[in-house]
């Protein structure tokens, strides 16, 4: 693929397949998941090939989405931490959601809404994964007691739609600005698009905009 070569590199080749490998895991664990949730849902089971084989997969996928989304949270974690310009920046996201984005701070690579949603999907990982060793129960839920089963299964559907709720926020937030999403697809951006959602970063990898 041609890129242009005044376009800047925002993600590598192996940052995007590690996030489209925990996207990917992520939709087949949450339709095989709603499956389980309500038998409204049952036909959703069809994703892993039907009922029997998704509750024997849904778990081993959630494994996987697990250790993906260890290396992602390696990867990115240093670039998230939140500063004060992060939270001044969340105390005006009203500001921007009208269309005013003149009195937001300068944002480095994530604005503080990015961060914000990058920590919670953090906390909703850890708890998905402690929850589902919990009610595994071909492996693991013997060694529990019925009660904390039975809260630990409460618990992973909660945070499991809360997961879901944001990843849709996040797909949103994508599509809503426009040129974020070609970043995910062939790694760059305009510098156009840098300067103006990300100046902060658009400075630190340009040497000053030069």
């Amino acid at each position: 693929m041609n890129r242009n070569p005044n376009d800047l590199v925002r993600y590598t080749a192996s940052e995007r397949a590690n996030h489209w490998a925990v996207g990917m895991s992520f939709i087949l664990l949450a339709l095989s998941g709603l499956a389980f949730f309500h038998p409204a849902f049952y036909p959703l089971s069809i994703v892993l090939g039907g009922g029997v084989w998704a509750r024997i997969l849904h778990p081993f996928i959630g494994v996987l989405m697990a250790l993906l989304f260890v290396m992602m949270f390696f990867r990115f974690w240093k670039l998230n931490i939140i500063t004060p310009a992060d939270k001044e920046w969340l105390s005006r996201v009203k500001e921007l959601v009208d269309g005013d984005d003149r009195n937001m701070p300068e944002a480095g690579k994530y604005n503080g809404g990015q961060k914000l949603l990058f920590w919670l999907l953090v906390g909703c990982m850890a708890l998905l994964t402690l929850t589902g060793i919990v009610i595994w129960r071909a492996y693991f839920s013997d060694l529990f007691p019925i009660g904390l089963i039975r809260f630990s299964s409460l618990l992973h559907a909660a945070v499991a739609a809360l997961m879901i709720g944001l990843i849709i926020v996040h797909a949103y937030a994508s599509i809503w600005t426009k040129g974020t999403t070609r970043a995910m697809w062939n790694g760059t951006v305009t510098r156009a698009w840098a300067k103006q959602h990300h100046p902060a970063w658009f400075r630190q990898i340009t040497g000053g905009g030069k």
